[in-house]
């Protein structure tokens, strides 16, 4: 049975993205594919009643301590961009559009999204600054935006948040290995254990 690591995603998470700059690498070094599954965090916020530690100030001050150690210990830059948290609901759409319909380059773009927001500190949330950020990195931003826009990319989005919730995600980053969820970036290591054992 080959191995799979799934990658629930959503690219507003800082640690999310500590986990994507990890992931691949780490499922390299086991022989094993990585599959990503973007979902909209807010909706997985809504539905069970979790909230991003941001909401709660003496956490959300820890947590930006934190993740500072985290890409320290990566050796990865880490740059919170203003107004963060940021509202991803047209990135993910996007996001998720591009692996529907141009699934060859969703890696791309999901460096080049992930690198706006944490490694230049870039609002995304800006429709400018995503233009300009999609066209620096190699993208068409009327294309992202047009599939965006899709009745079917929406719907796409909404069934796999709700995928999400039905496997008890509560947050993001959260993978699963061999049916086993773990949550945070900070569980790598478990992920990297369950695939051991799987082999």
């Amino acid at each position: 049975m080959s191995k799979t690591v799934e990658f629930f995603l959503d690219l507003g998470s800082p640690a999310t993205y500590l986990a994507f700059t990890q992931l691949p690498a780490l499922c390299a070094r086991h022989g094993a594919r990585l599959v990503y599954k973007p979902i909209l965090l807010g909706g997985v916020f809504q539905a069970t009643g979790n909230a991003s530690p941001v909401m709660v100030p003496a956490k959300g001050r820890y947590m930006r301590i934190d993740l500072k150690r985290y890409a320290d210990r990566y050796g990865v830059p880490l740059t919170l961009p203003p107004g963060f948290p940021v509202n991803t609901l047209s990135l993910m759409r996007g996001l998720i559009g591009v692996q529907l319909f141009a699934e060859e380059r969703f890696e791309a773009l999901l460096k080049v999204l992930f690198e706006g927001l944490f490694v230049h500190g870039r609002n995304l949330a800006d429709p400018a600054v995503l233009d300009e950020t999609l066209t620096a990195g190699g993208f068409e931003a009327e294309m992202f935006h047009e599939l965006a826009a899709r009745p079917e990319v929406k719907d796409a989005l909404r069934k796999a948040t709700e995928e999400a919730v039905e496997r008890g995600l509560f947050g993001a980053p959260t993978c699963f290995v061999d049916g086993q969820m773990f949550f945070g970036q900070d569980r790598l290591d478990f992920v990297e254990q369950a695939l051991v054992r799987q082999a």
